[in-house]
């Protein structure tokens, strides 16, 4: 029997075979002209590990002392660095001194690092100092503060205005160190100061009343 007879009596056999030849042929033809395929080196929004809900975040200082306190109706912790992205935070920075009250204070958004010591408040940031016996009522409007919880510091470029009583100064620019209630506005600065005596019976202004709108940032 010669070859075209064999091929003729047996042609579904041989094509069959010349299929399985010519797939994975013309698999390494394709790979060997398109080269590898692309890398797809999109990176997605960050994934988060979990979620907490109506939260609540204490931090202490390097003595072992109850430096802030922080609360939200909702708090992210990233997968990756372990931060957290905050909604609505309220917080409590506690006083040094004895005798003088606790600094409390609001903002739409606020981001805490992994250990702890590095903070955000974006947007509209408030603050407020309720009156004690050496001091009328402060108030503080500001935005974009970053601060560092464990050594109750924060700054901002931003504008910011200050009371403390009827007394109101206006800046550009704040640095707070609130372990000695310190609040330093750095540029622009001009307001109104009145003296102790007349702060202490003049009606008190809330910085809300008064302050420019801040500044808004996209939150994390």
């Amino acid at each position: 029997m010669n070859l075209r007879q064999y091929l003729r009596d047996n042609r579904i056999t041989v094509v069959i075979v010349i299929l399985a030849v010519l797939a994975p042929a013309s698999w390494f033809l394709e790979r060997w002209v398109a080269g590898p395929p692309a890398v797809n080196d999109f990176v997605g929004p960050p994934v988060s590990d979990y979620e907490l809900y109506t939260s609540k975040v204490w931090s202490y200082d390097v003595t072992g002392q109850l430096n802030f306190i922080m609360t939200s109706p909702r708090m992210n912790r990233r997968a990756g660095d372990e931060s957290l992205y905050i909604n609505a935070p309220e917080f409590t920075i506690i006083a040094k001194k004895p005798g003088i009250p606790n600094w409390q204070g609001n903002a739409p958004y606020g981001w805490v690092n992994k250990s702890g010591t590095l903070m955000r408040l974006d947007n509209a940031v408030y603050m407020w100092r309720p009156a004690y016996a050496q001091g009328p009522m402060a108030t503080l409007c500001t935005s974009n503060v970053t601060g560092w919880p464990k050594e109750n510091r924060m700054e901002t470029a931003d504008p910011a205005t200050m009371t403390q009583g009827a007394s109101v100064m206006n800046g550009v620019g704040m640095r707070a160190n609130l372990n000695d209630n310190h609040l330093e506005l750095l540029h622009d600065v001009h307001g109104t100061m009145y003296s102790s005596q007349n702060n202490a019976t003049a009606k008190p202004v809330d910085c809300r009343a008064i302050a420019a709108p801040p500044r808004t940032s996209e939150a994390g």
